[in-house]
């Protein structure tokens, strides 16, 4: 099947199996909560922090977008991180947050953020960066009150996972799932990465 020209992107941080075999086993307890089937779960295969989301982009910027990417990914070094606590963004989404060196995090997001503008990718207005790892969200307006995420970021106050060291930068594509089939989620594959500090 031939490619349509435009790719949906975004810049991304993986944490790696072992982090997400522990983020793995406290969401499996998270899921046996009452009301868990009212939520969307992610599934740990897409498991990631966004630095920076491009949307559609067309087939000839990705080599200004590369060069951007790598030369962002060369100014920032390699920083420890953790997954840890959790939140929720109003009554729609339950994340987990992270311990360590979020400052270094946070600024590799501004430089992709940043890339992506050079490169020509059309970016919305600039948001100050919260990382977070989205694990479920609300599947409709039916299931959203703002209280019923409670027990889901309480589940998670206490978890803190192994130190990892953040050492590269990803670009990923999203395949969106086959439209009419319920509970089938996006697929993501990573199409460049870039070693930090090199």
């Amino acid at each position: 099947m031939r490619e349509t020209g435009r790719m949906r992107l975004f810049a991304a941080v993986l944490p790696p199996d072992a982090a997400v075999a522990e983020l793995a086993a406290r969401v499996e307890a998270l899921r046996t909560l009452p009301g868990a089937d009212g939520l969307r779960w992610t599934e740990r295969e897409g498991w990631h922090f966004t630095l920076a989301f491009y949307g559609e982009v067309a087939e000839e910027v990705l080599p200004e977008l590369h060069t951007r990417l790598a030369r962002a990914a060369h100014r920032h070094r390699a920083h420890e991180l953790r997954l840890a606590g959790g939140g929720r963004f109003d009554d729609r989404v339950v994340w987990v947050g992270v311990d360590g060196d979020s400052e270094a995090l946070r600024r590799l997001a501004d430089s992709a953020e940043a890339g992506g503008r050079r490169a020509g990718v059309p970016m919305d207005r600039h948001r100050p960066y919260h990382p977070h790892l989205t694990i479920a969200r609300a599947r409709s307006s039916r299931h959203r009150s703002a209280t019923s995420l409670v027990p889901y970021v309480d589940g998670l106050t206490d978890f803190a996972g192994r130190e990892w060291t953040v050492g590269r930068l990803c670009l990923v594509r999203s395949h969106p799932p086959a439209p009419g089939v319920p509970g089938r989620q996006p697929r993501y594959e990573v199409v460049a990465a870039w070693p930090l500090g090199h």
